[in-house]
Parts: structure tokens; sequence; C-alpha cells
């Protein structure tokens, strides 16, 4: 996989209708280890052009463009076999739900606001390498609000019970608990990292831990049961 240790860098195209936007974007990643920016385009078309030409590995798409809006550029690159296996990030300025949903229905492993310090724009680039999906903790909390009201009066008839609180609570360890609540608040590993004063590979083994004793396959998954249990609001 590209990125790895003695591998190919890992082949970014920048897409931002606003020249100085890229720049910055471009400035960061081409000083990051491993990272490798072969192409920036300035609207929808010439990101999907410049996609099948160059078969980046990432794609960080931006939504609002002249032309052919990120979205559709999306649609279209996730849905040519050509170039199916490239990893689109949507990176934009607005948090709008409609732009969420449509991002994700469009097949985008991640949306992140152009807000997105450095270092979390790189970690997110080799998290979505390796096959990872994620939402700015901001949009998460979008997400998940959205699914749980849905869950609520589409999903989930009205005699069916939410999850056993503490049940779910009992299962887990004290410091897998912890990390699930801020899981739940939307932070990623690095943060939580932080926060508690241990490594990331040793939060990593907690989430790895607390999503088999959840009896959930992702992240996202182990913050919905948080919100349907009560456990978070």
């Amino acid at each position: 996989m590209a990125g790895d240790v003695n591998d190919e860098p890992i082949a970014i195209l920048v897409v931002d209708d606003q020249v100085m936007v890229r720049l910055g974007f471009v400035l960061v990643l081409s000083n990051e280890p491993g990272m490798h920016v072969v192409g920036e385009a300035g609207d929808g078309q010439t990101a999907v052009a410049m996609t099948r030409d160059l078969h980046p590995d990432v794609v960080l798409m931006d939504i609002r463009m002249p032309g052919m809006d990120g979205i559709a550029a999306t649609t279209q690159i996730l849905a040519d076999p050509g170039t199916a296996g490239t990893k689109v990030v949507v990176l934009t300025t607005f948090d709008d739900e409609e732009y969420i949903f449509e991002s994700l229905a469009a097949g985008a492993c991640g949306f992140l606001l152009k807000d997105v310090e450095p270092q979390e724009l790189v970690d997110a680039i080799r998290q979505v390498v390796r096959g990872d999906r994620l939402l700015a903790p901001s949009v998460t909390r979008q997400v998940v609000s959205r699914y749980v009201e849905l869950g609520r009066t589409a999903r989930q008839s009205p005699d069916e019970p939410s999850p056993d609180a503490q049940a779910l609570v009992d299962a887990l360890s004290p410091r897998e608990h912890e990390i699930w609540m801020l899981l739940a608040e939307g932070h990623p590993n690095r943060h939580i990292a932080r926060h508690l004063g241990i490594t990331e590979n040793t939060v990593k083994g907690h989430v790895s831990a607390l999503l088999v004793k959840l009896g959930v396959l992702s992240r996202v998954q182990a913050v919905i049961l948080a919100y349907r249990s009560g456990l978070v609001h």
C-alpha cells in the first residue's frame, strides 16, 4: 500500500477553486515525509480528468466549485472502475448537513472542515489510505444525531427497547468506557491519547477491544450505540 515503510509515497491530488487554499494544502503535504502531491485542480471536471490520468491514492476534494462541484466529481471518480480505488476526502468550509450526507452517499471516505490542523490533515490521509473512514468531530455529532433520530422514527419500532446502558458499561473496563465516551464526543485517537496521557497505539488497542465487547464493527457504530443507549446526549 502506498505510504507504508519502504514503499511508494502517498500520491495526493488537491482540488479547490481557490488558489491560495490549494497552495496552503500543497505546502503542508509536500513537506510531509511519505506524501507526494501529484497535481492540483480548480474544478470538478478537471479533477475527474486528472484522477484518470494520475491515479492518485487520495483526492482532497472541495465541494463548491465552478462548473462541476465536488460531490458530482466524487461520484464520477468512484463510479469509474479505473479510478474507483481512489480515496476521496471532502474538505470544505461548510458543515451543512446536506453536504455531509451527499458527500458520504457519493462514496467519500472522509469529510473534514478546512480549518483542520495540519497534523490532523496528515493523519486523516494516512487513515483513509489504511482503509478507515473519518469525519470531523462536529460532523460526527451531526451524522450520529440524524442517525439516532431516524432510528427512532423509521428503523426502530415504538416497542423496541433501547440498549441496556448499564450492561454495556459493565462489559467494558473503566478505561475502555472512558475512551468510548471520548469517541462519542467526536475525538480522534490522537486527541484521546493526549487527553489520557497514553500512547496512540494504546488507544487503538482499547478501541479494538471495546468494539468487540460492544458487538459493533466500526467507531461510528460504537458512537451511535452510545447515543441510542442514552449514555451520551
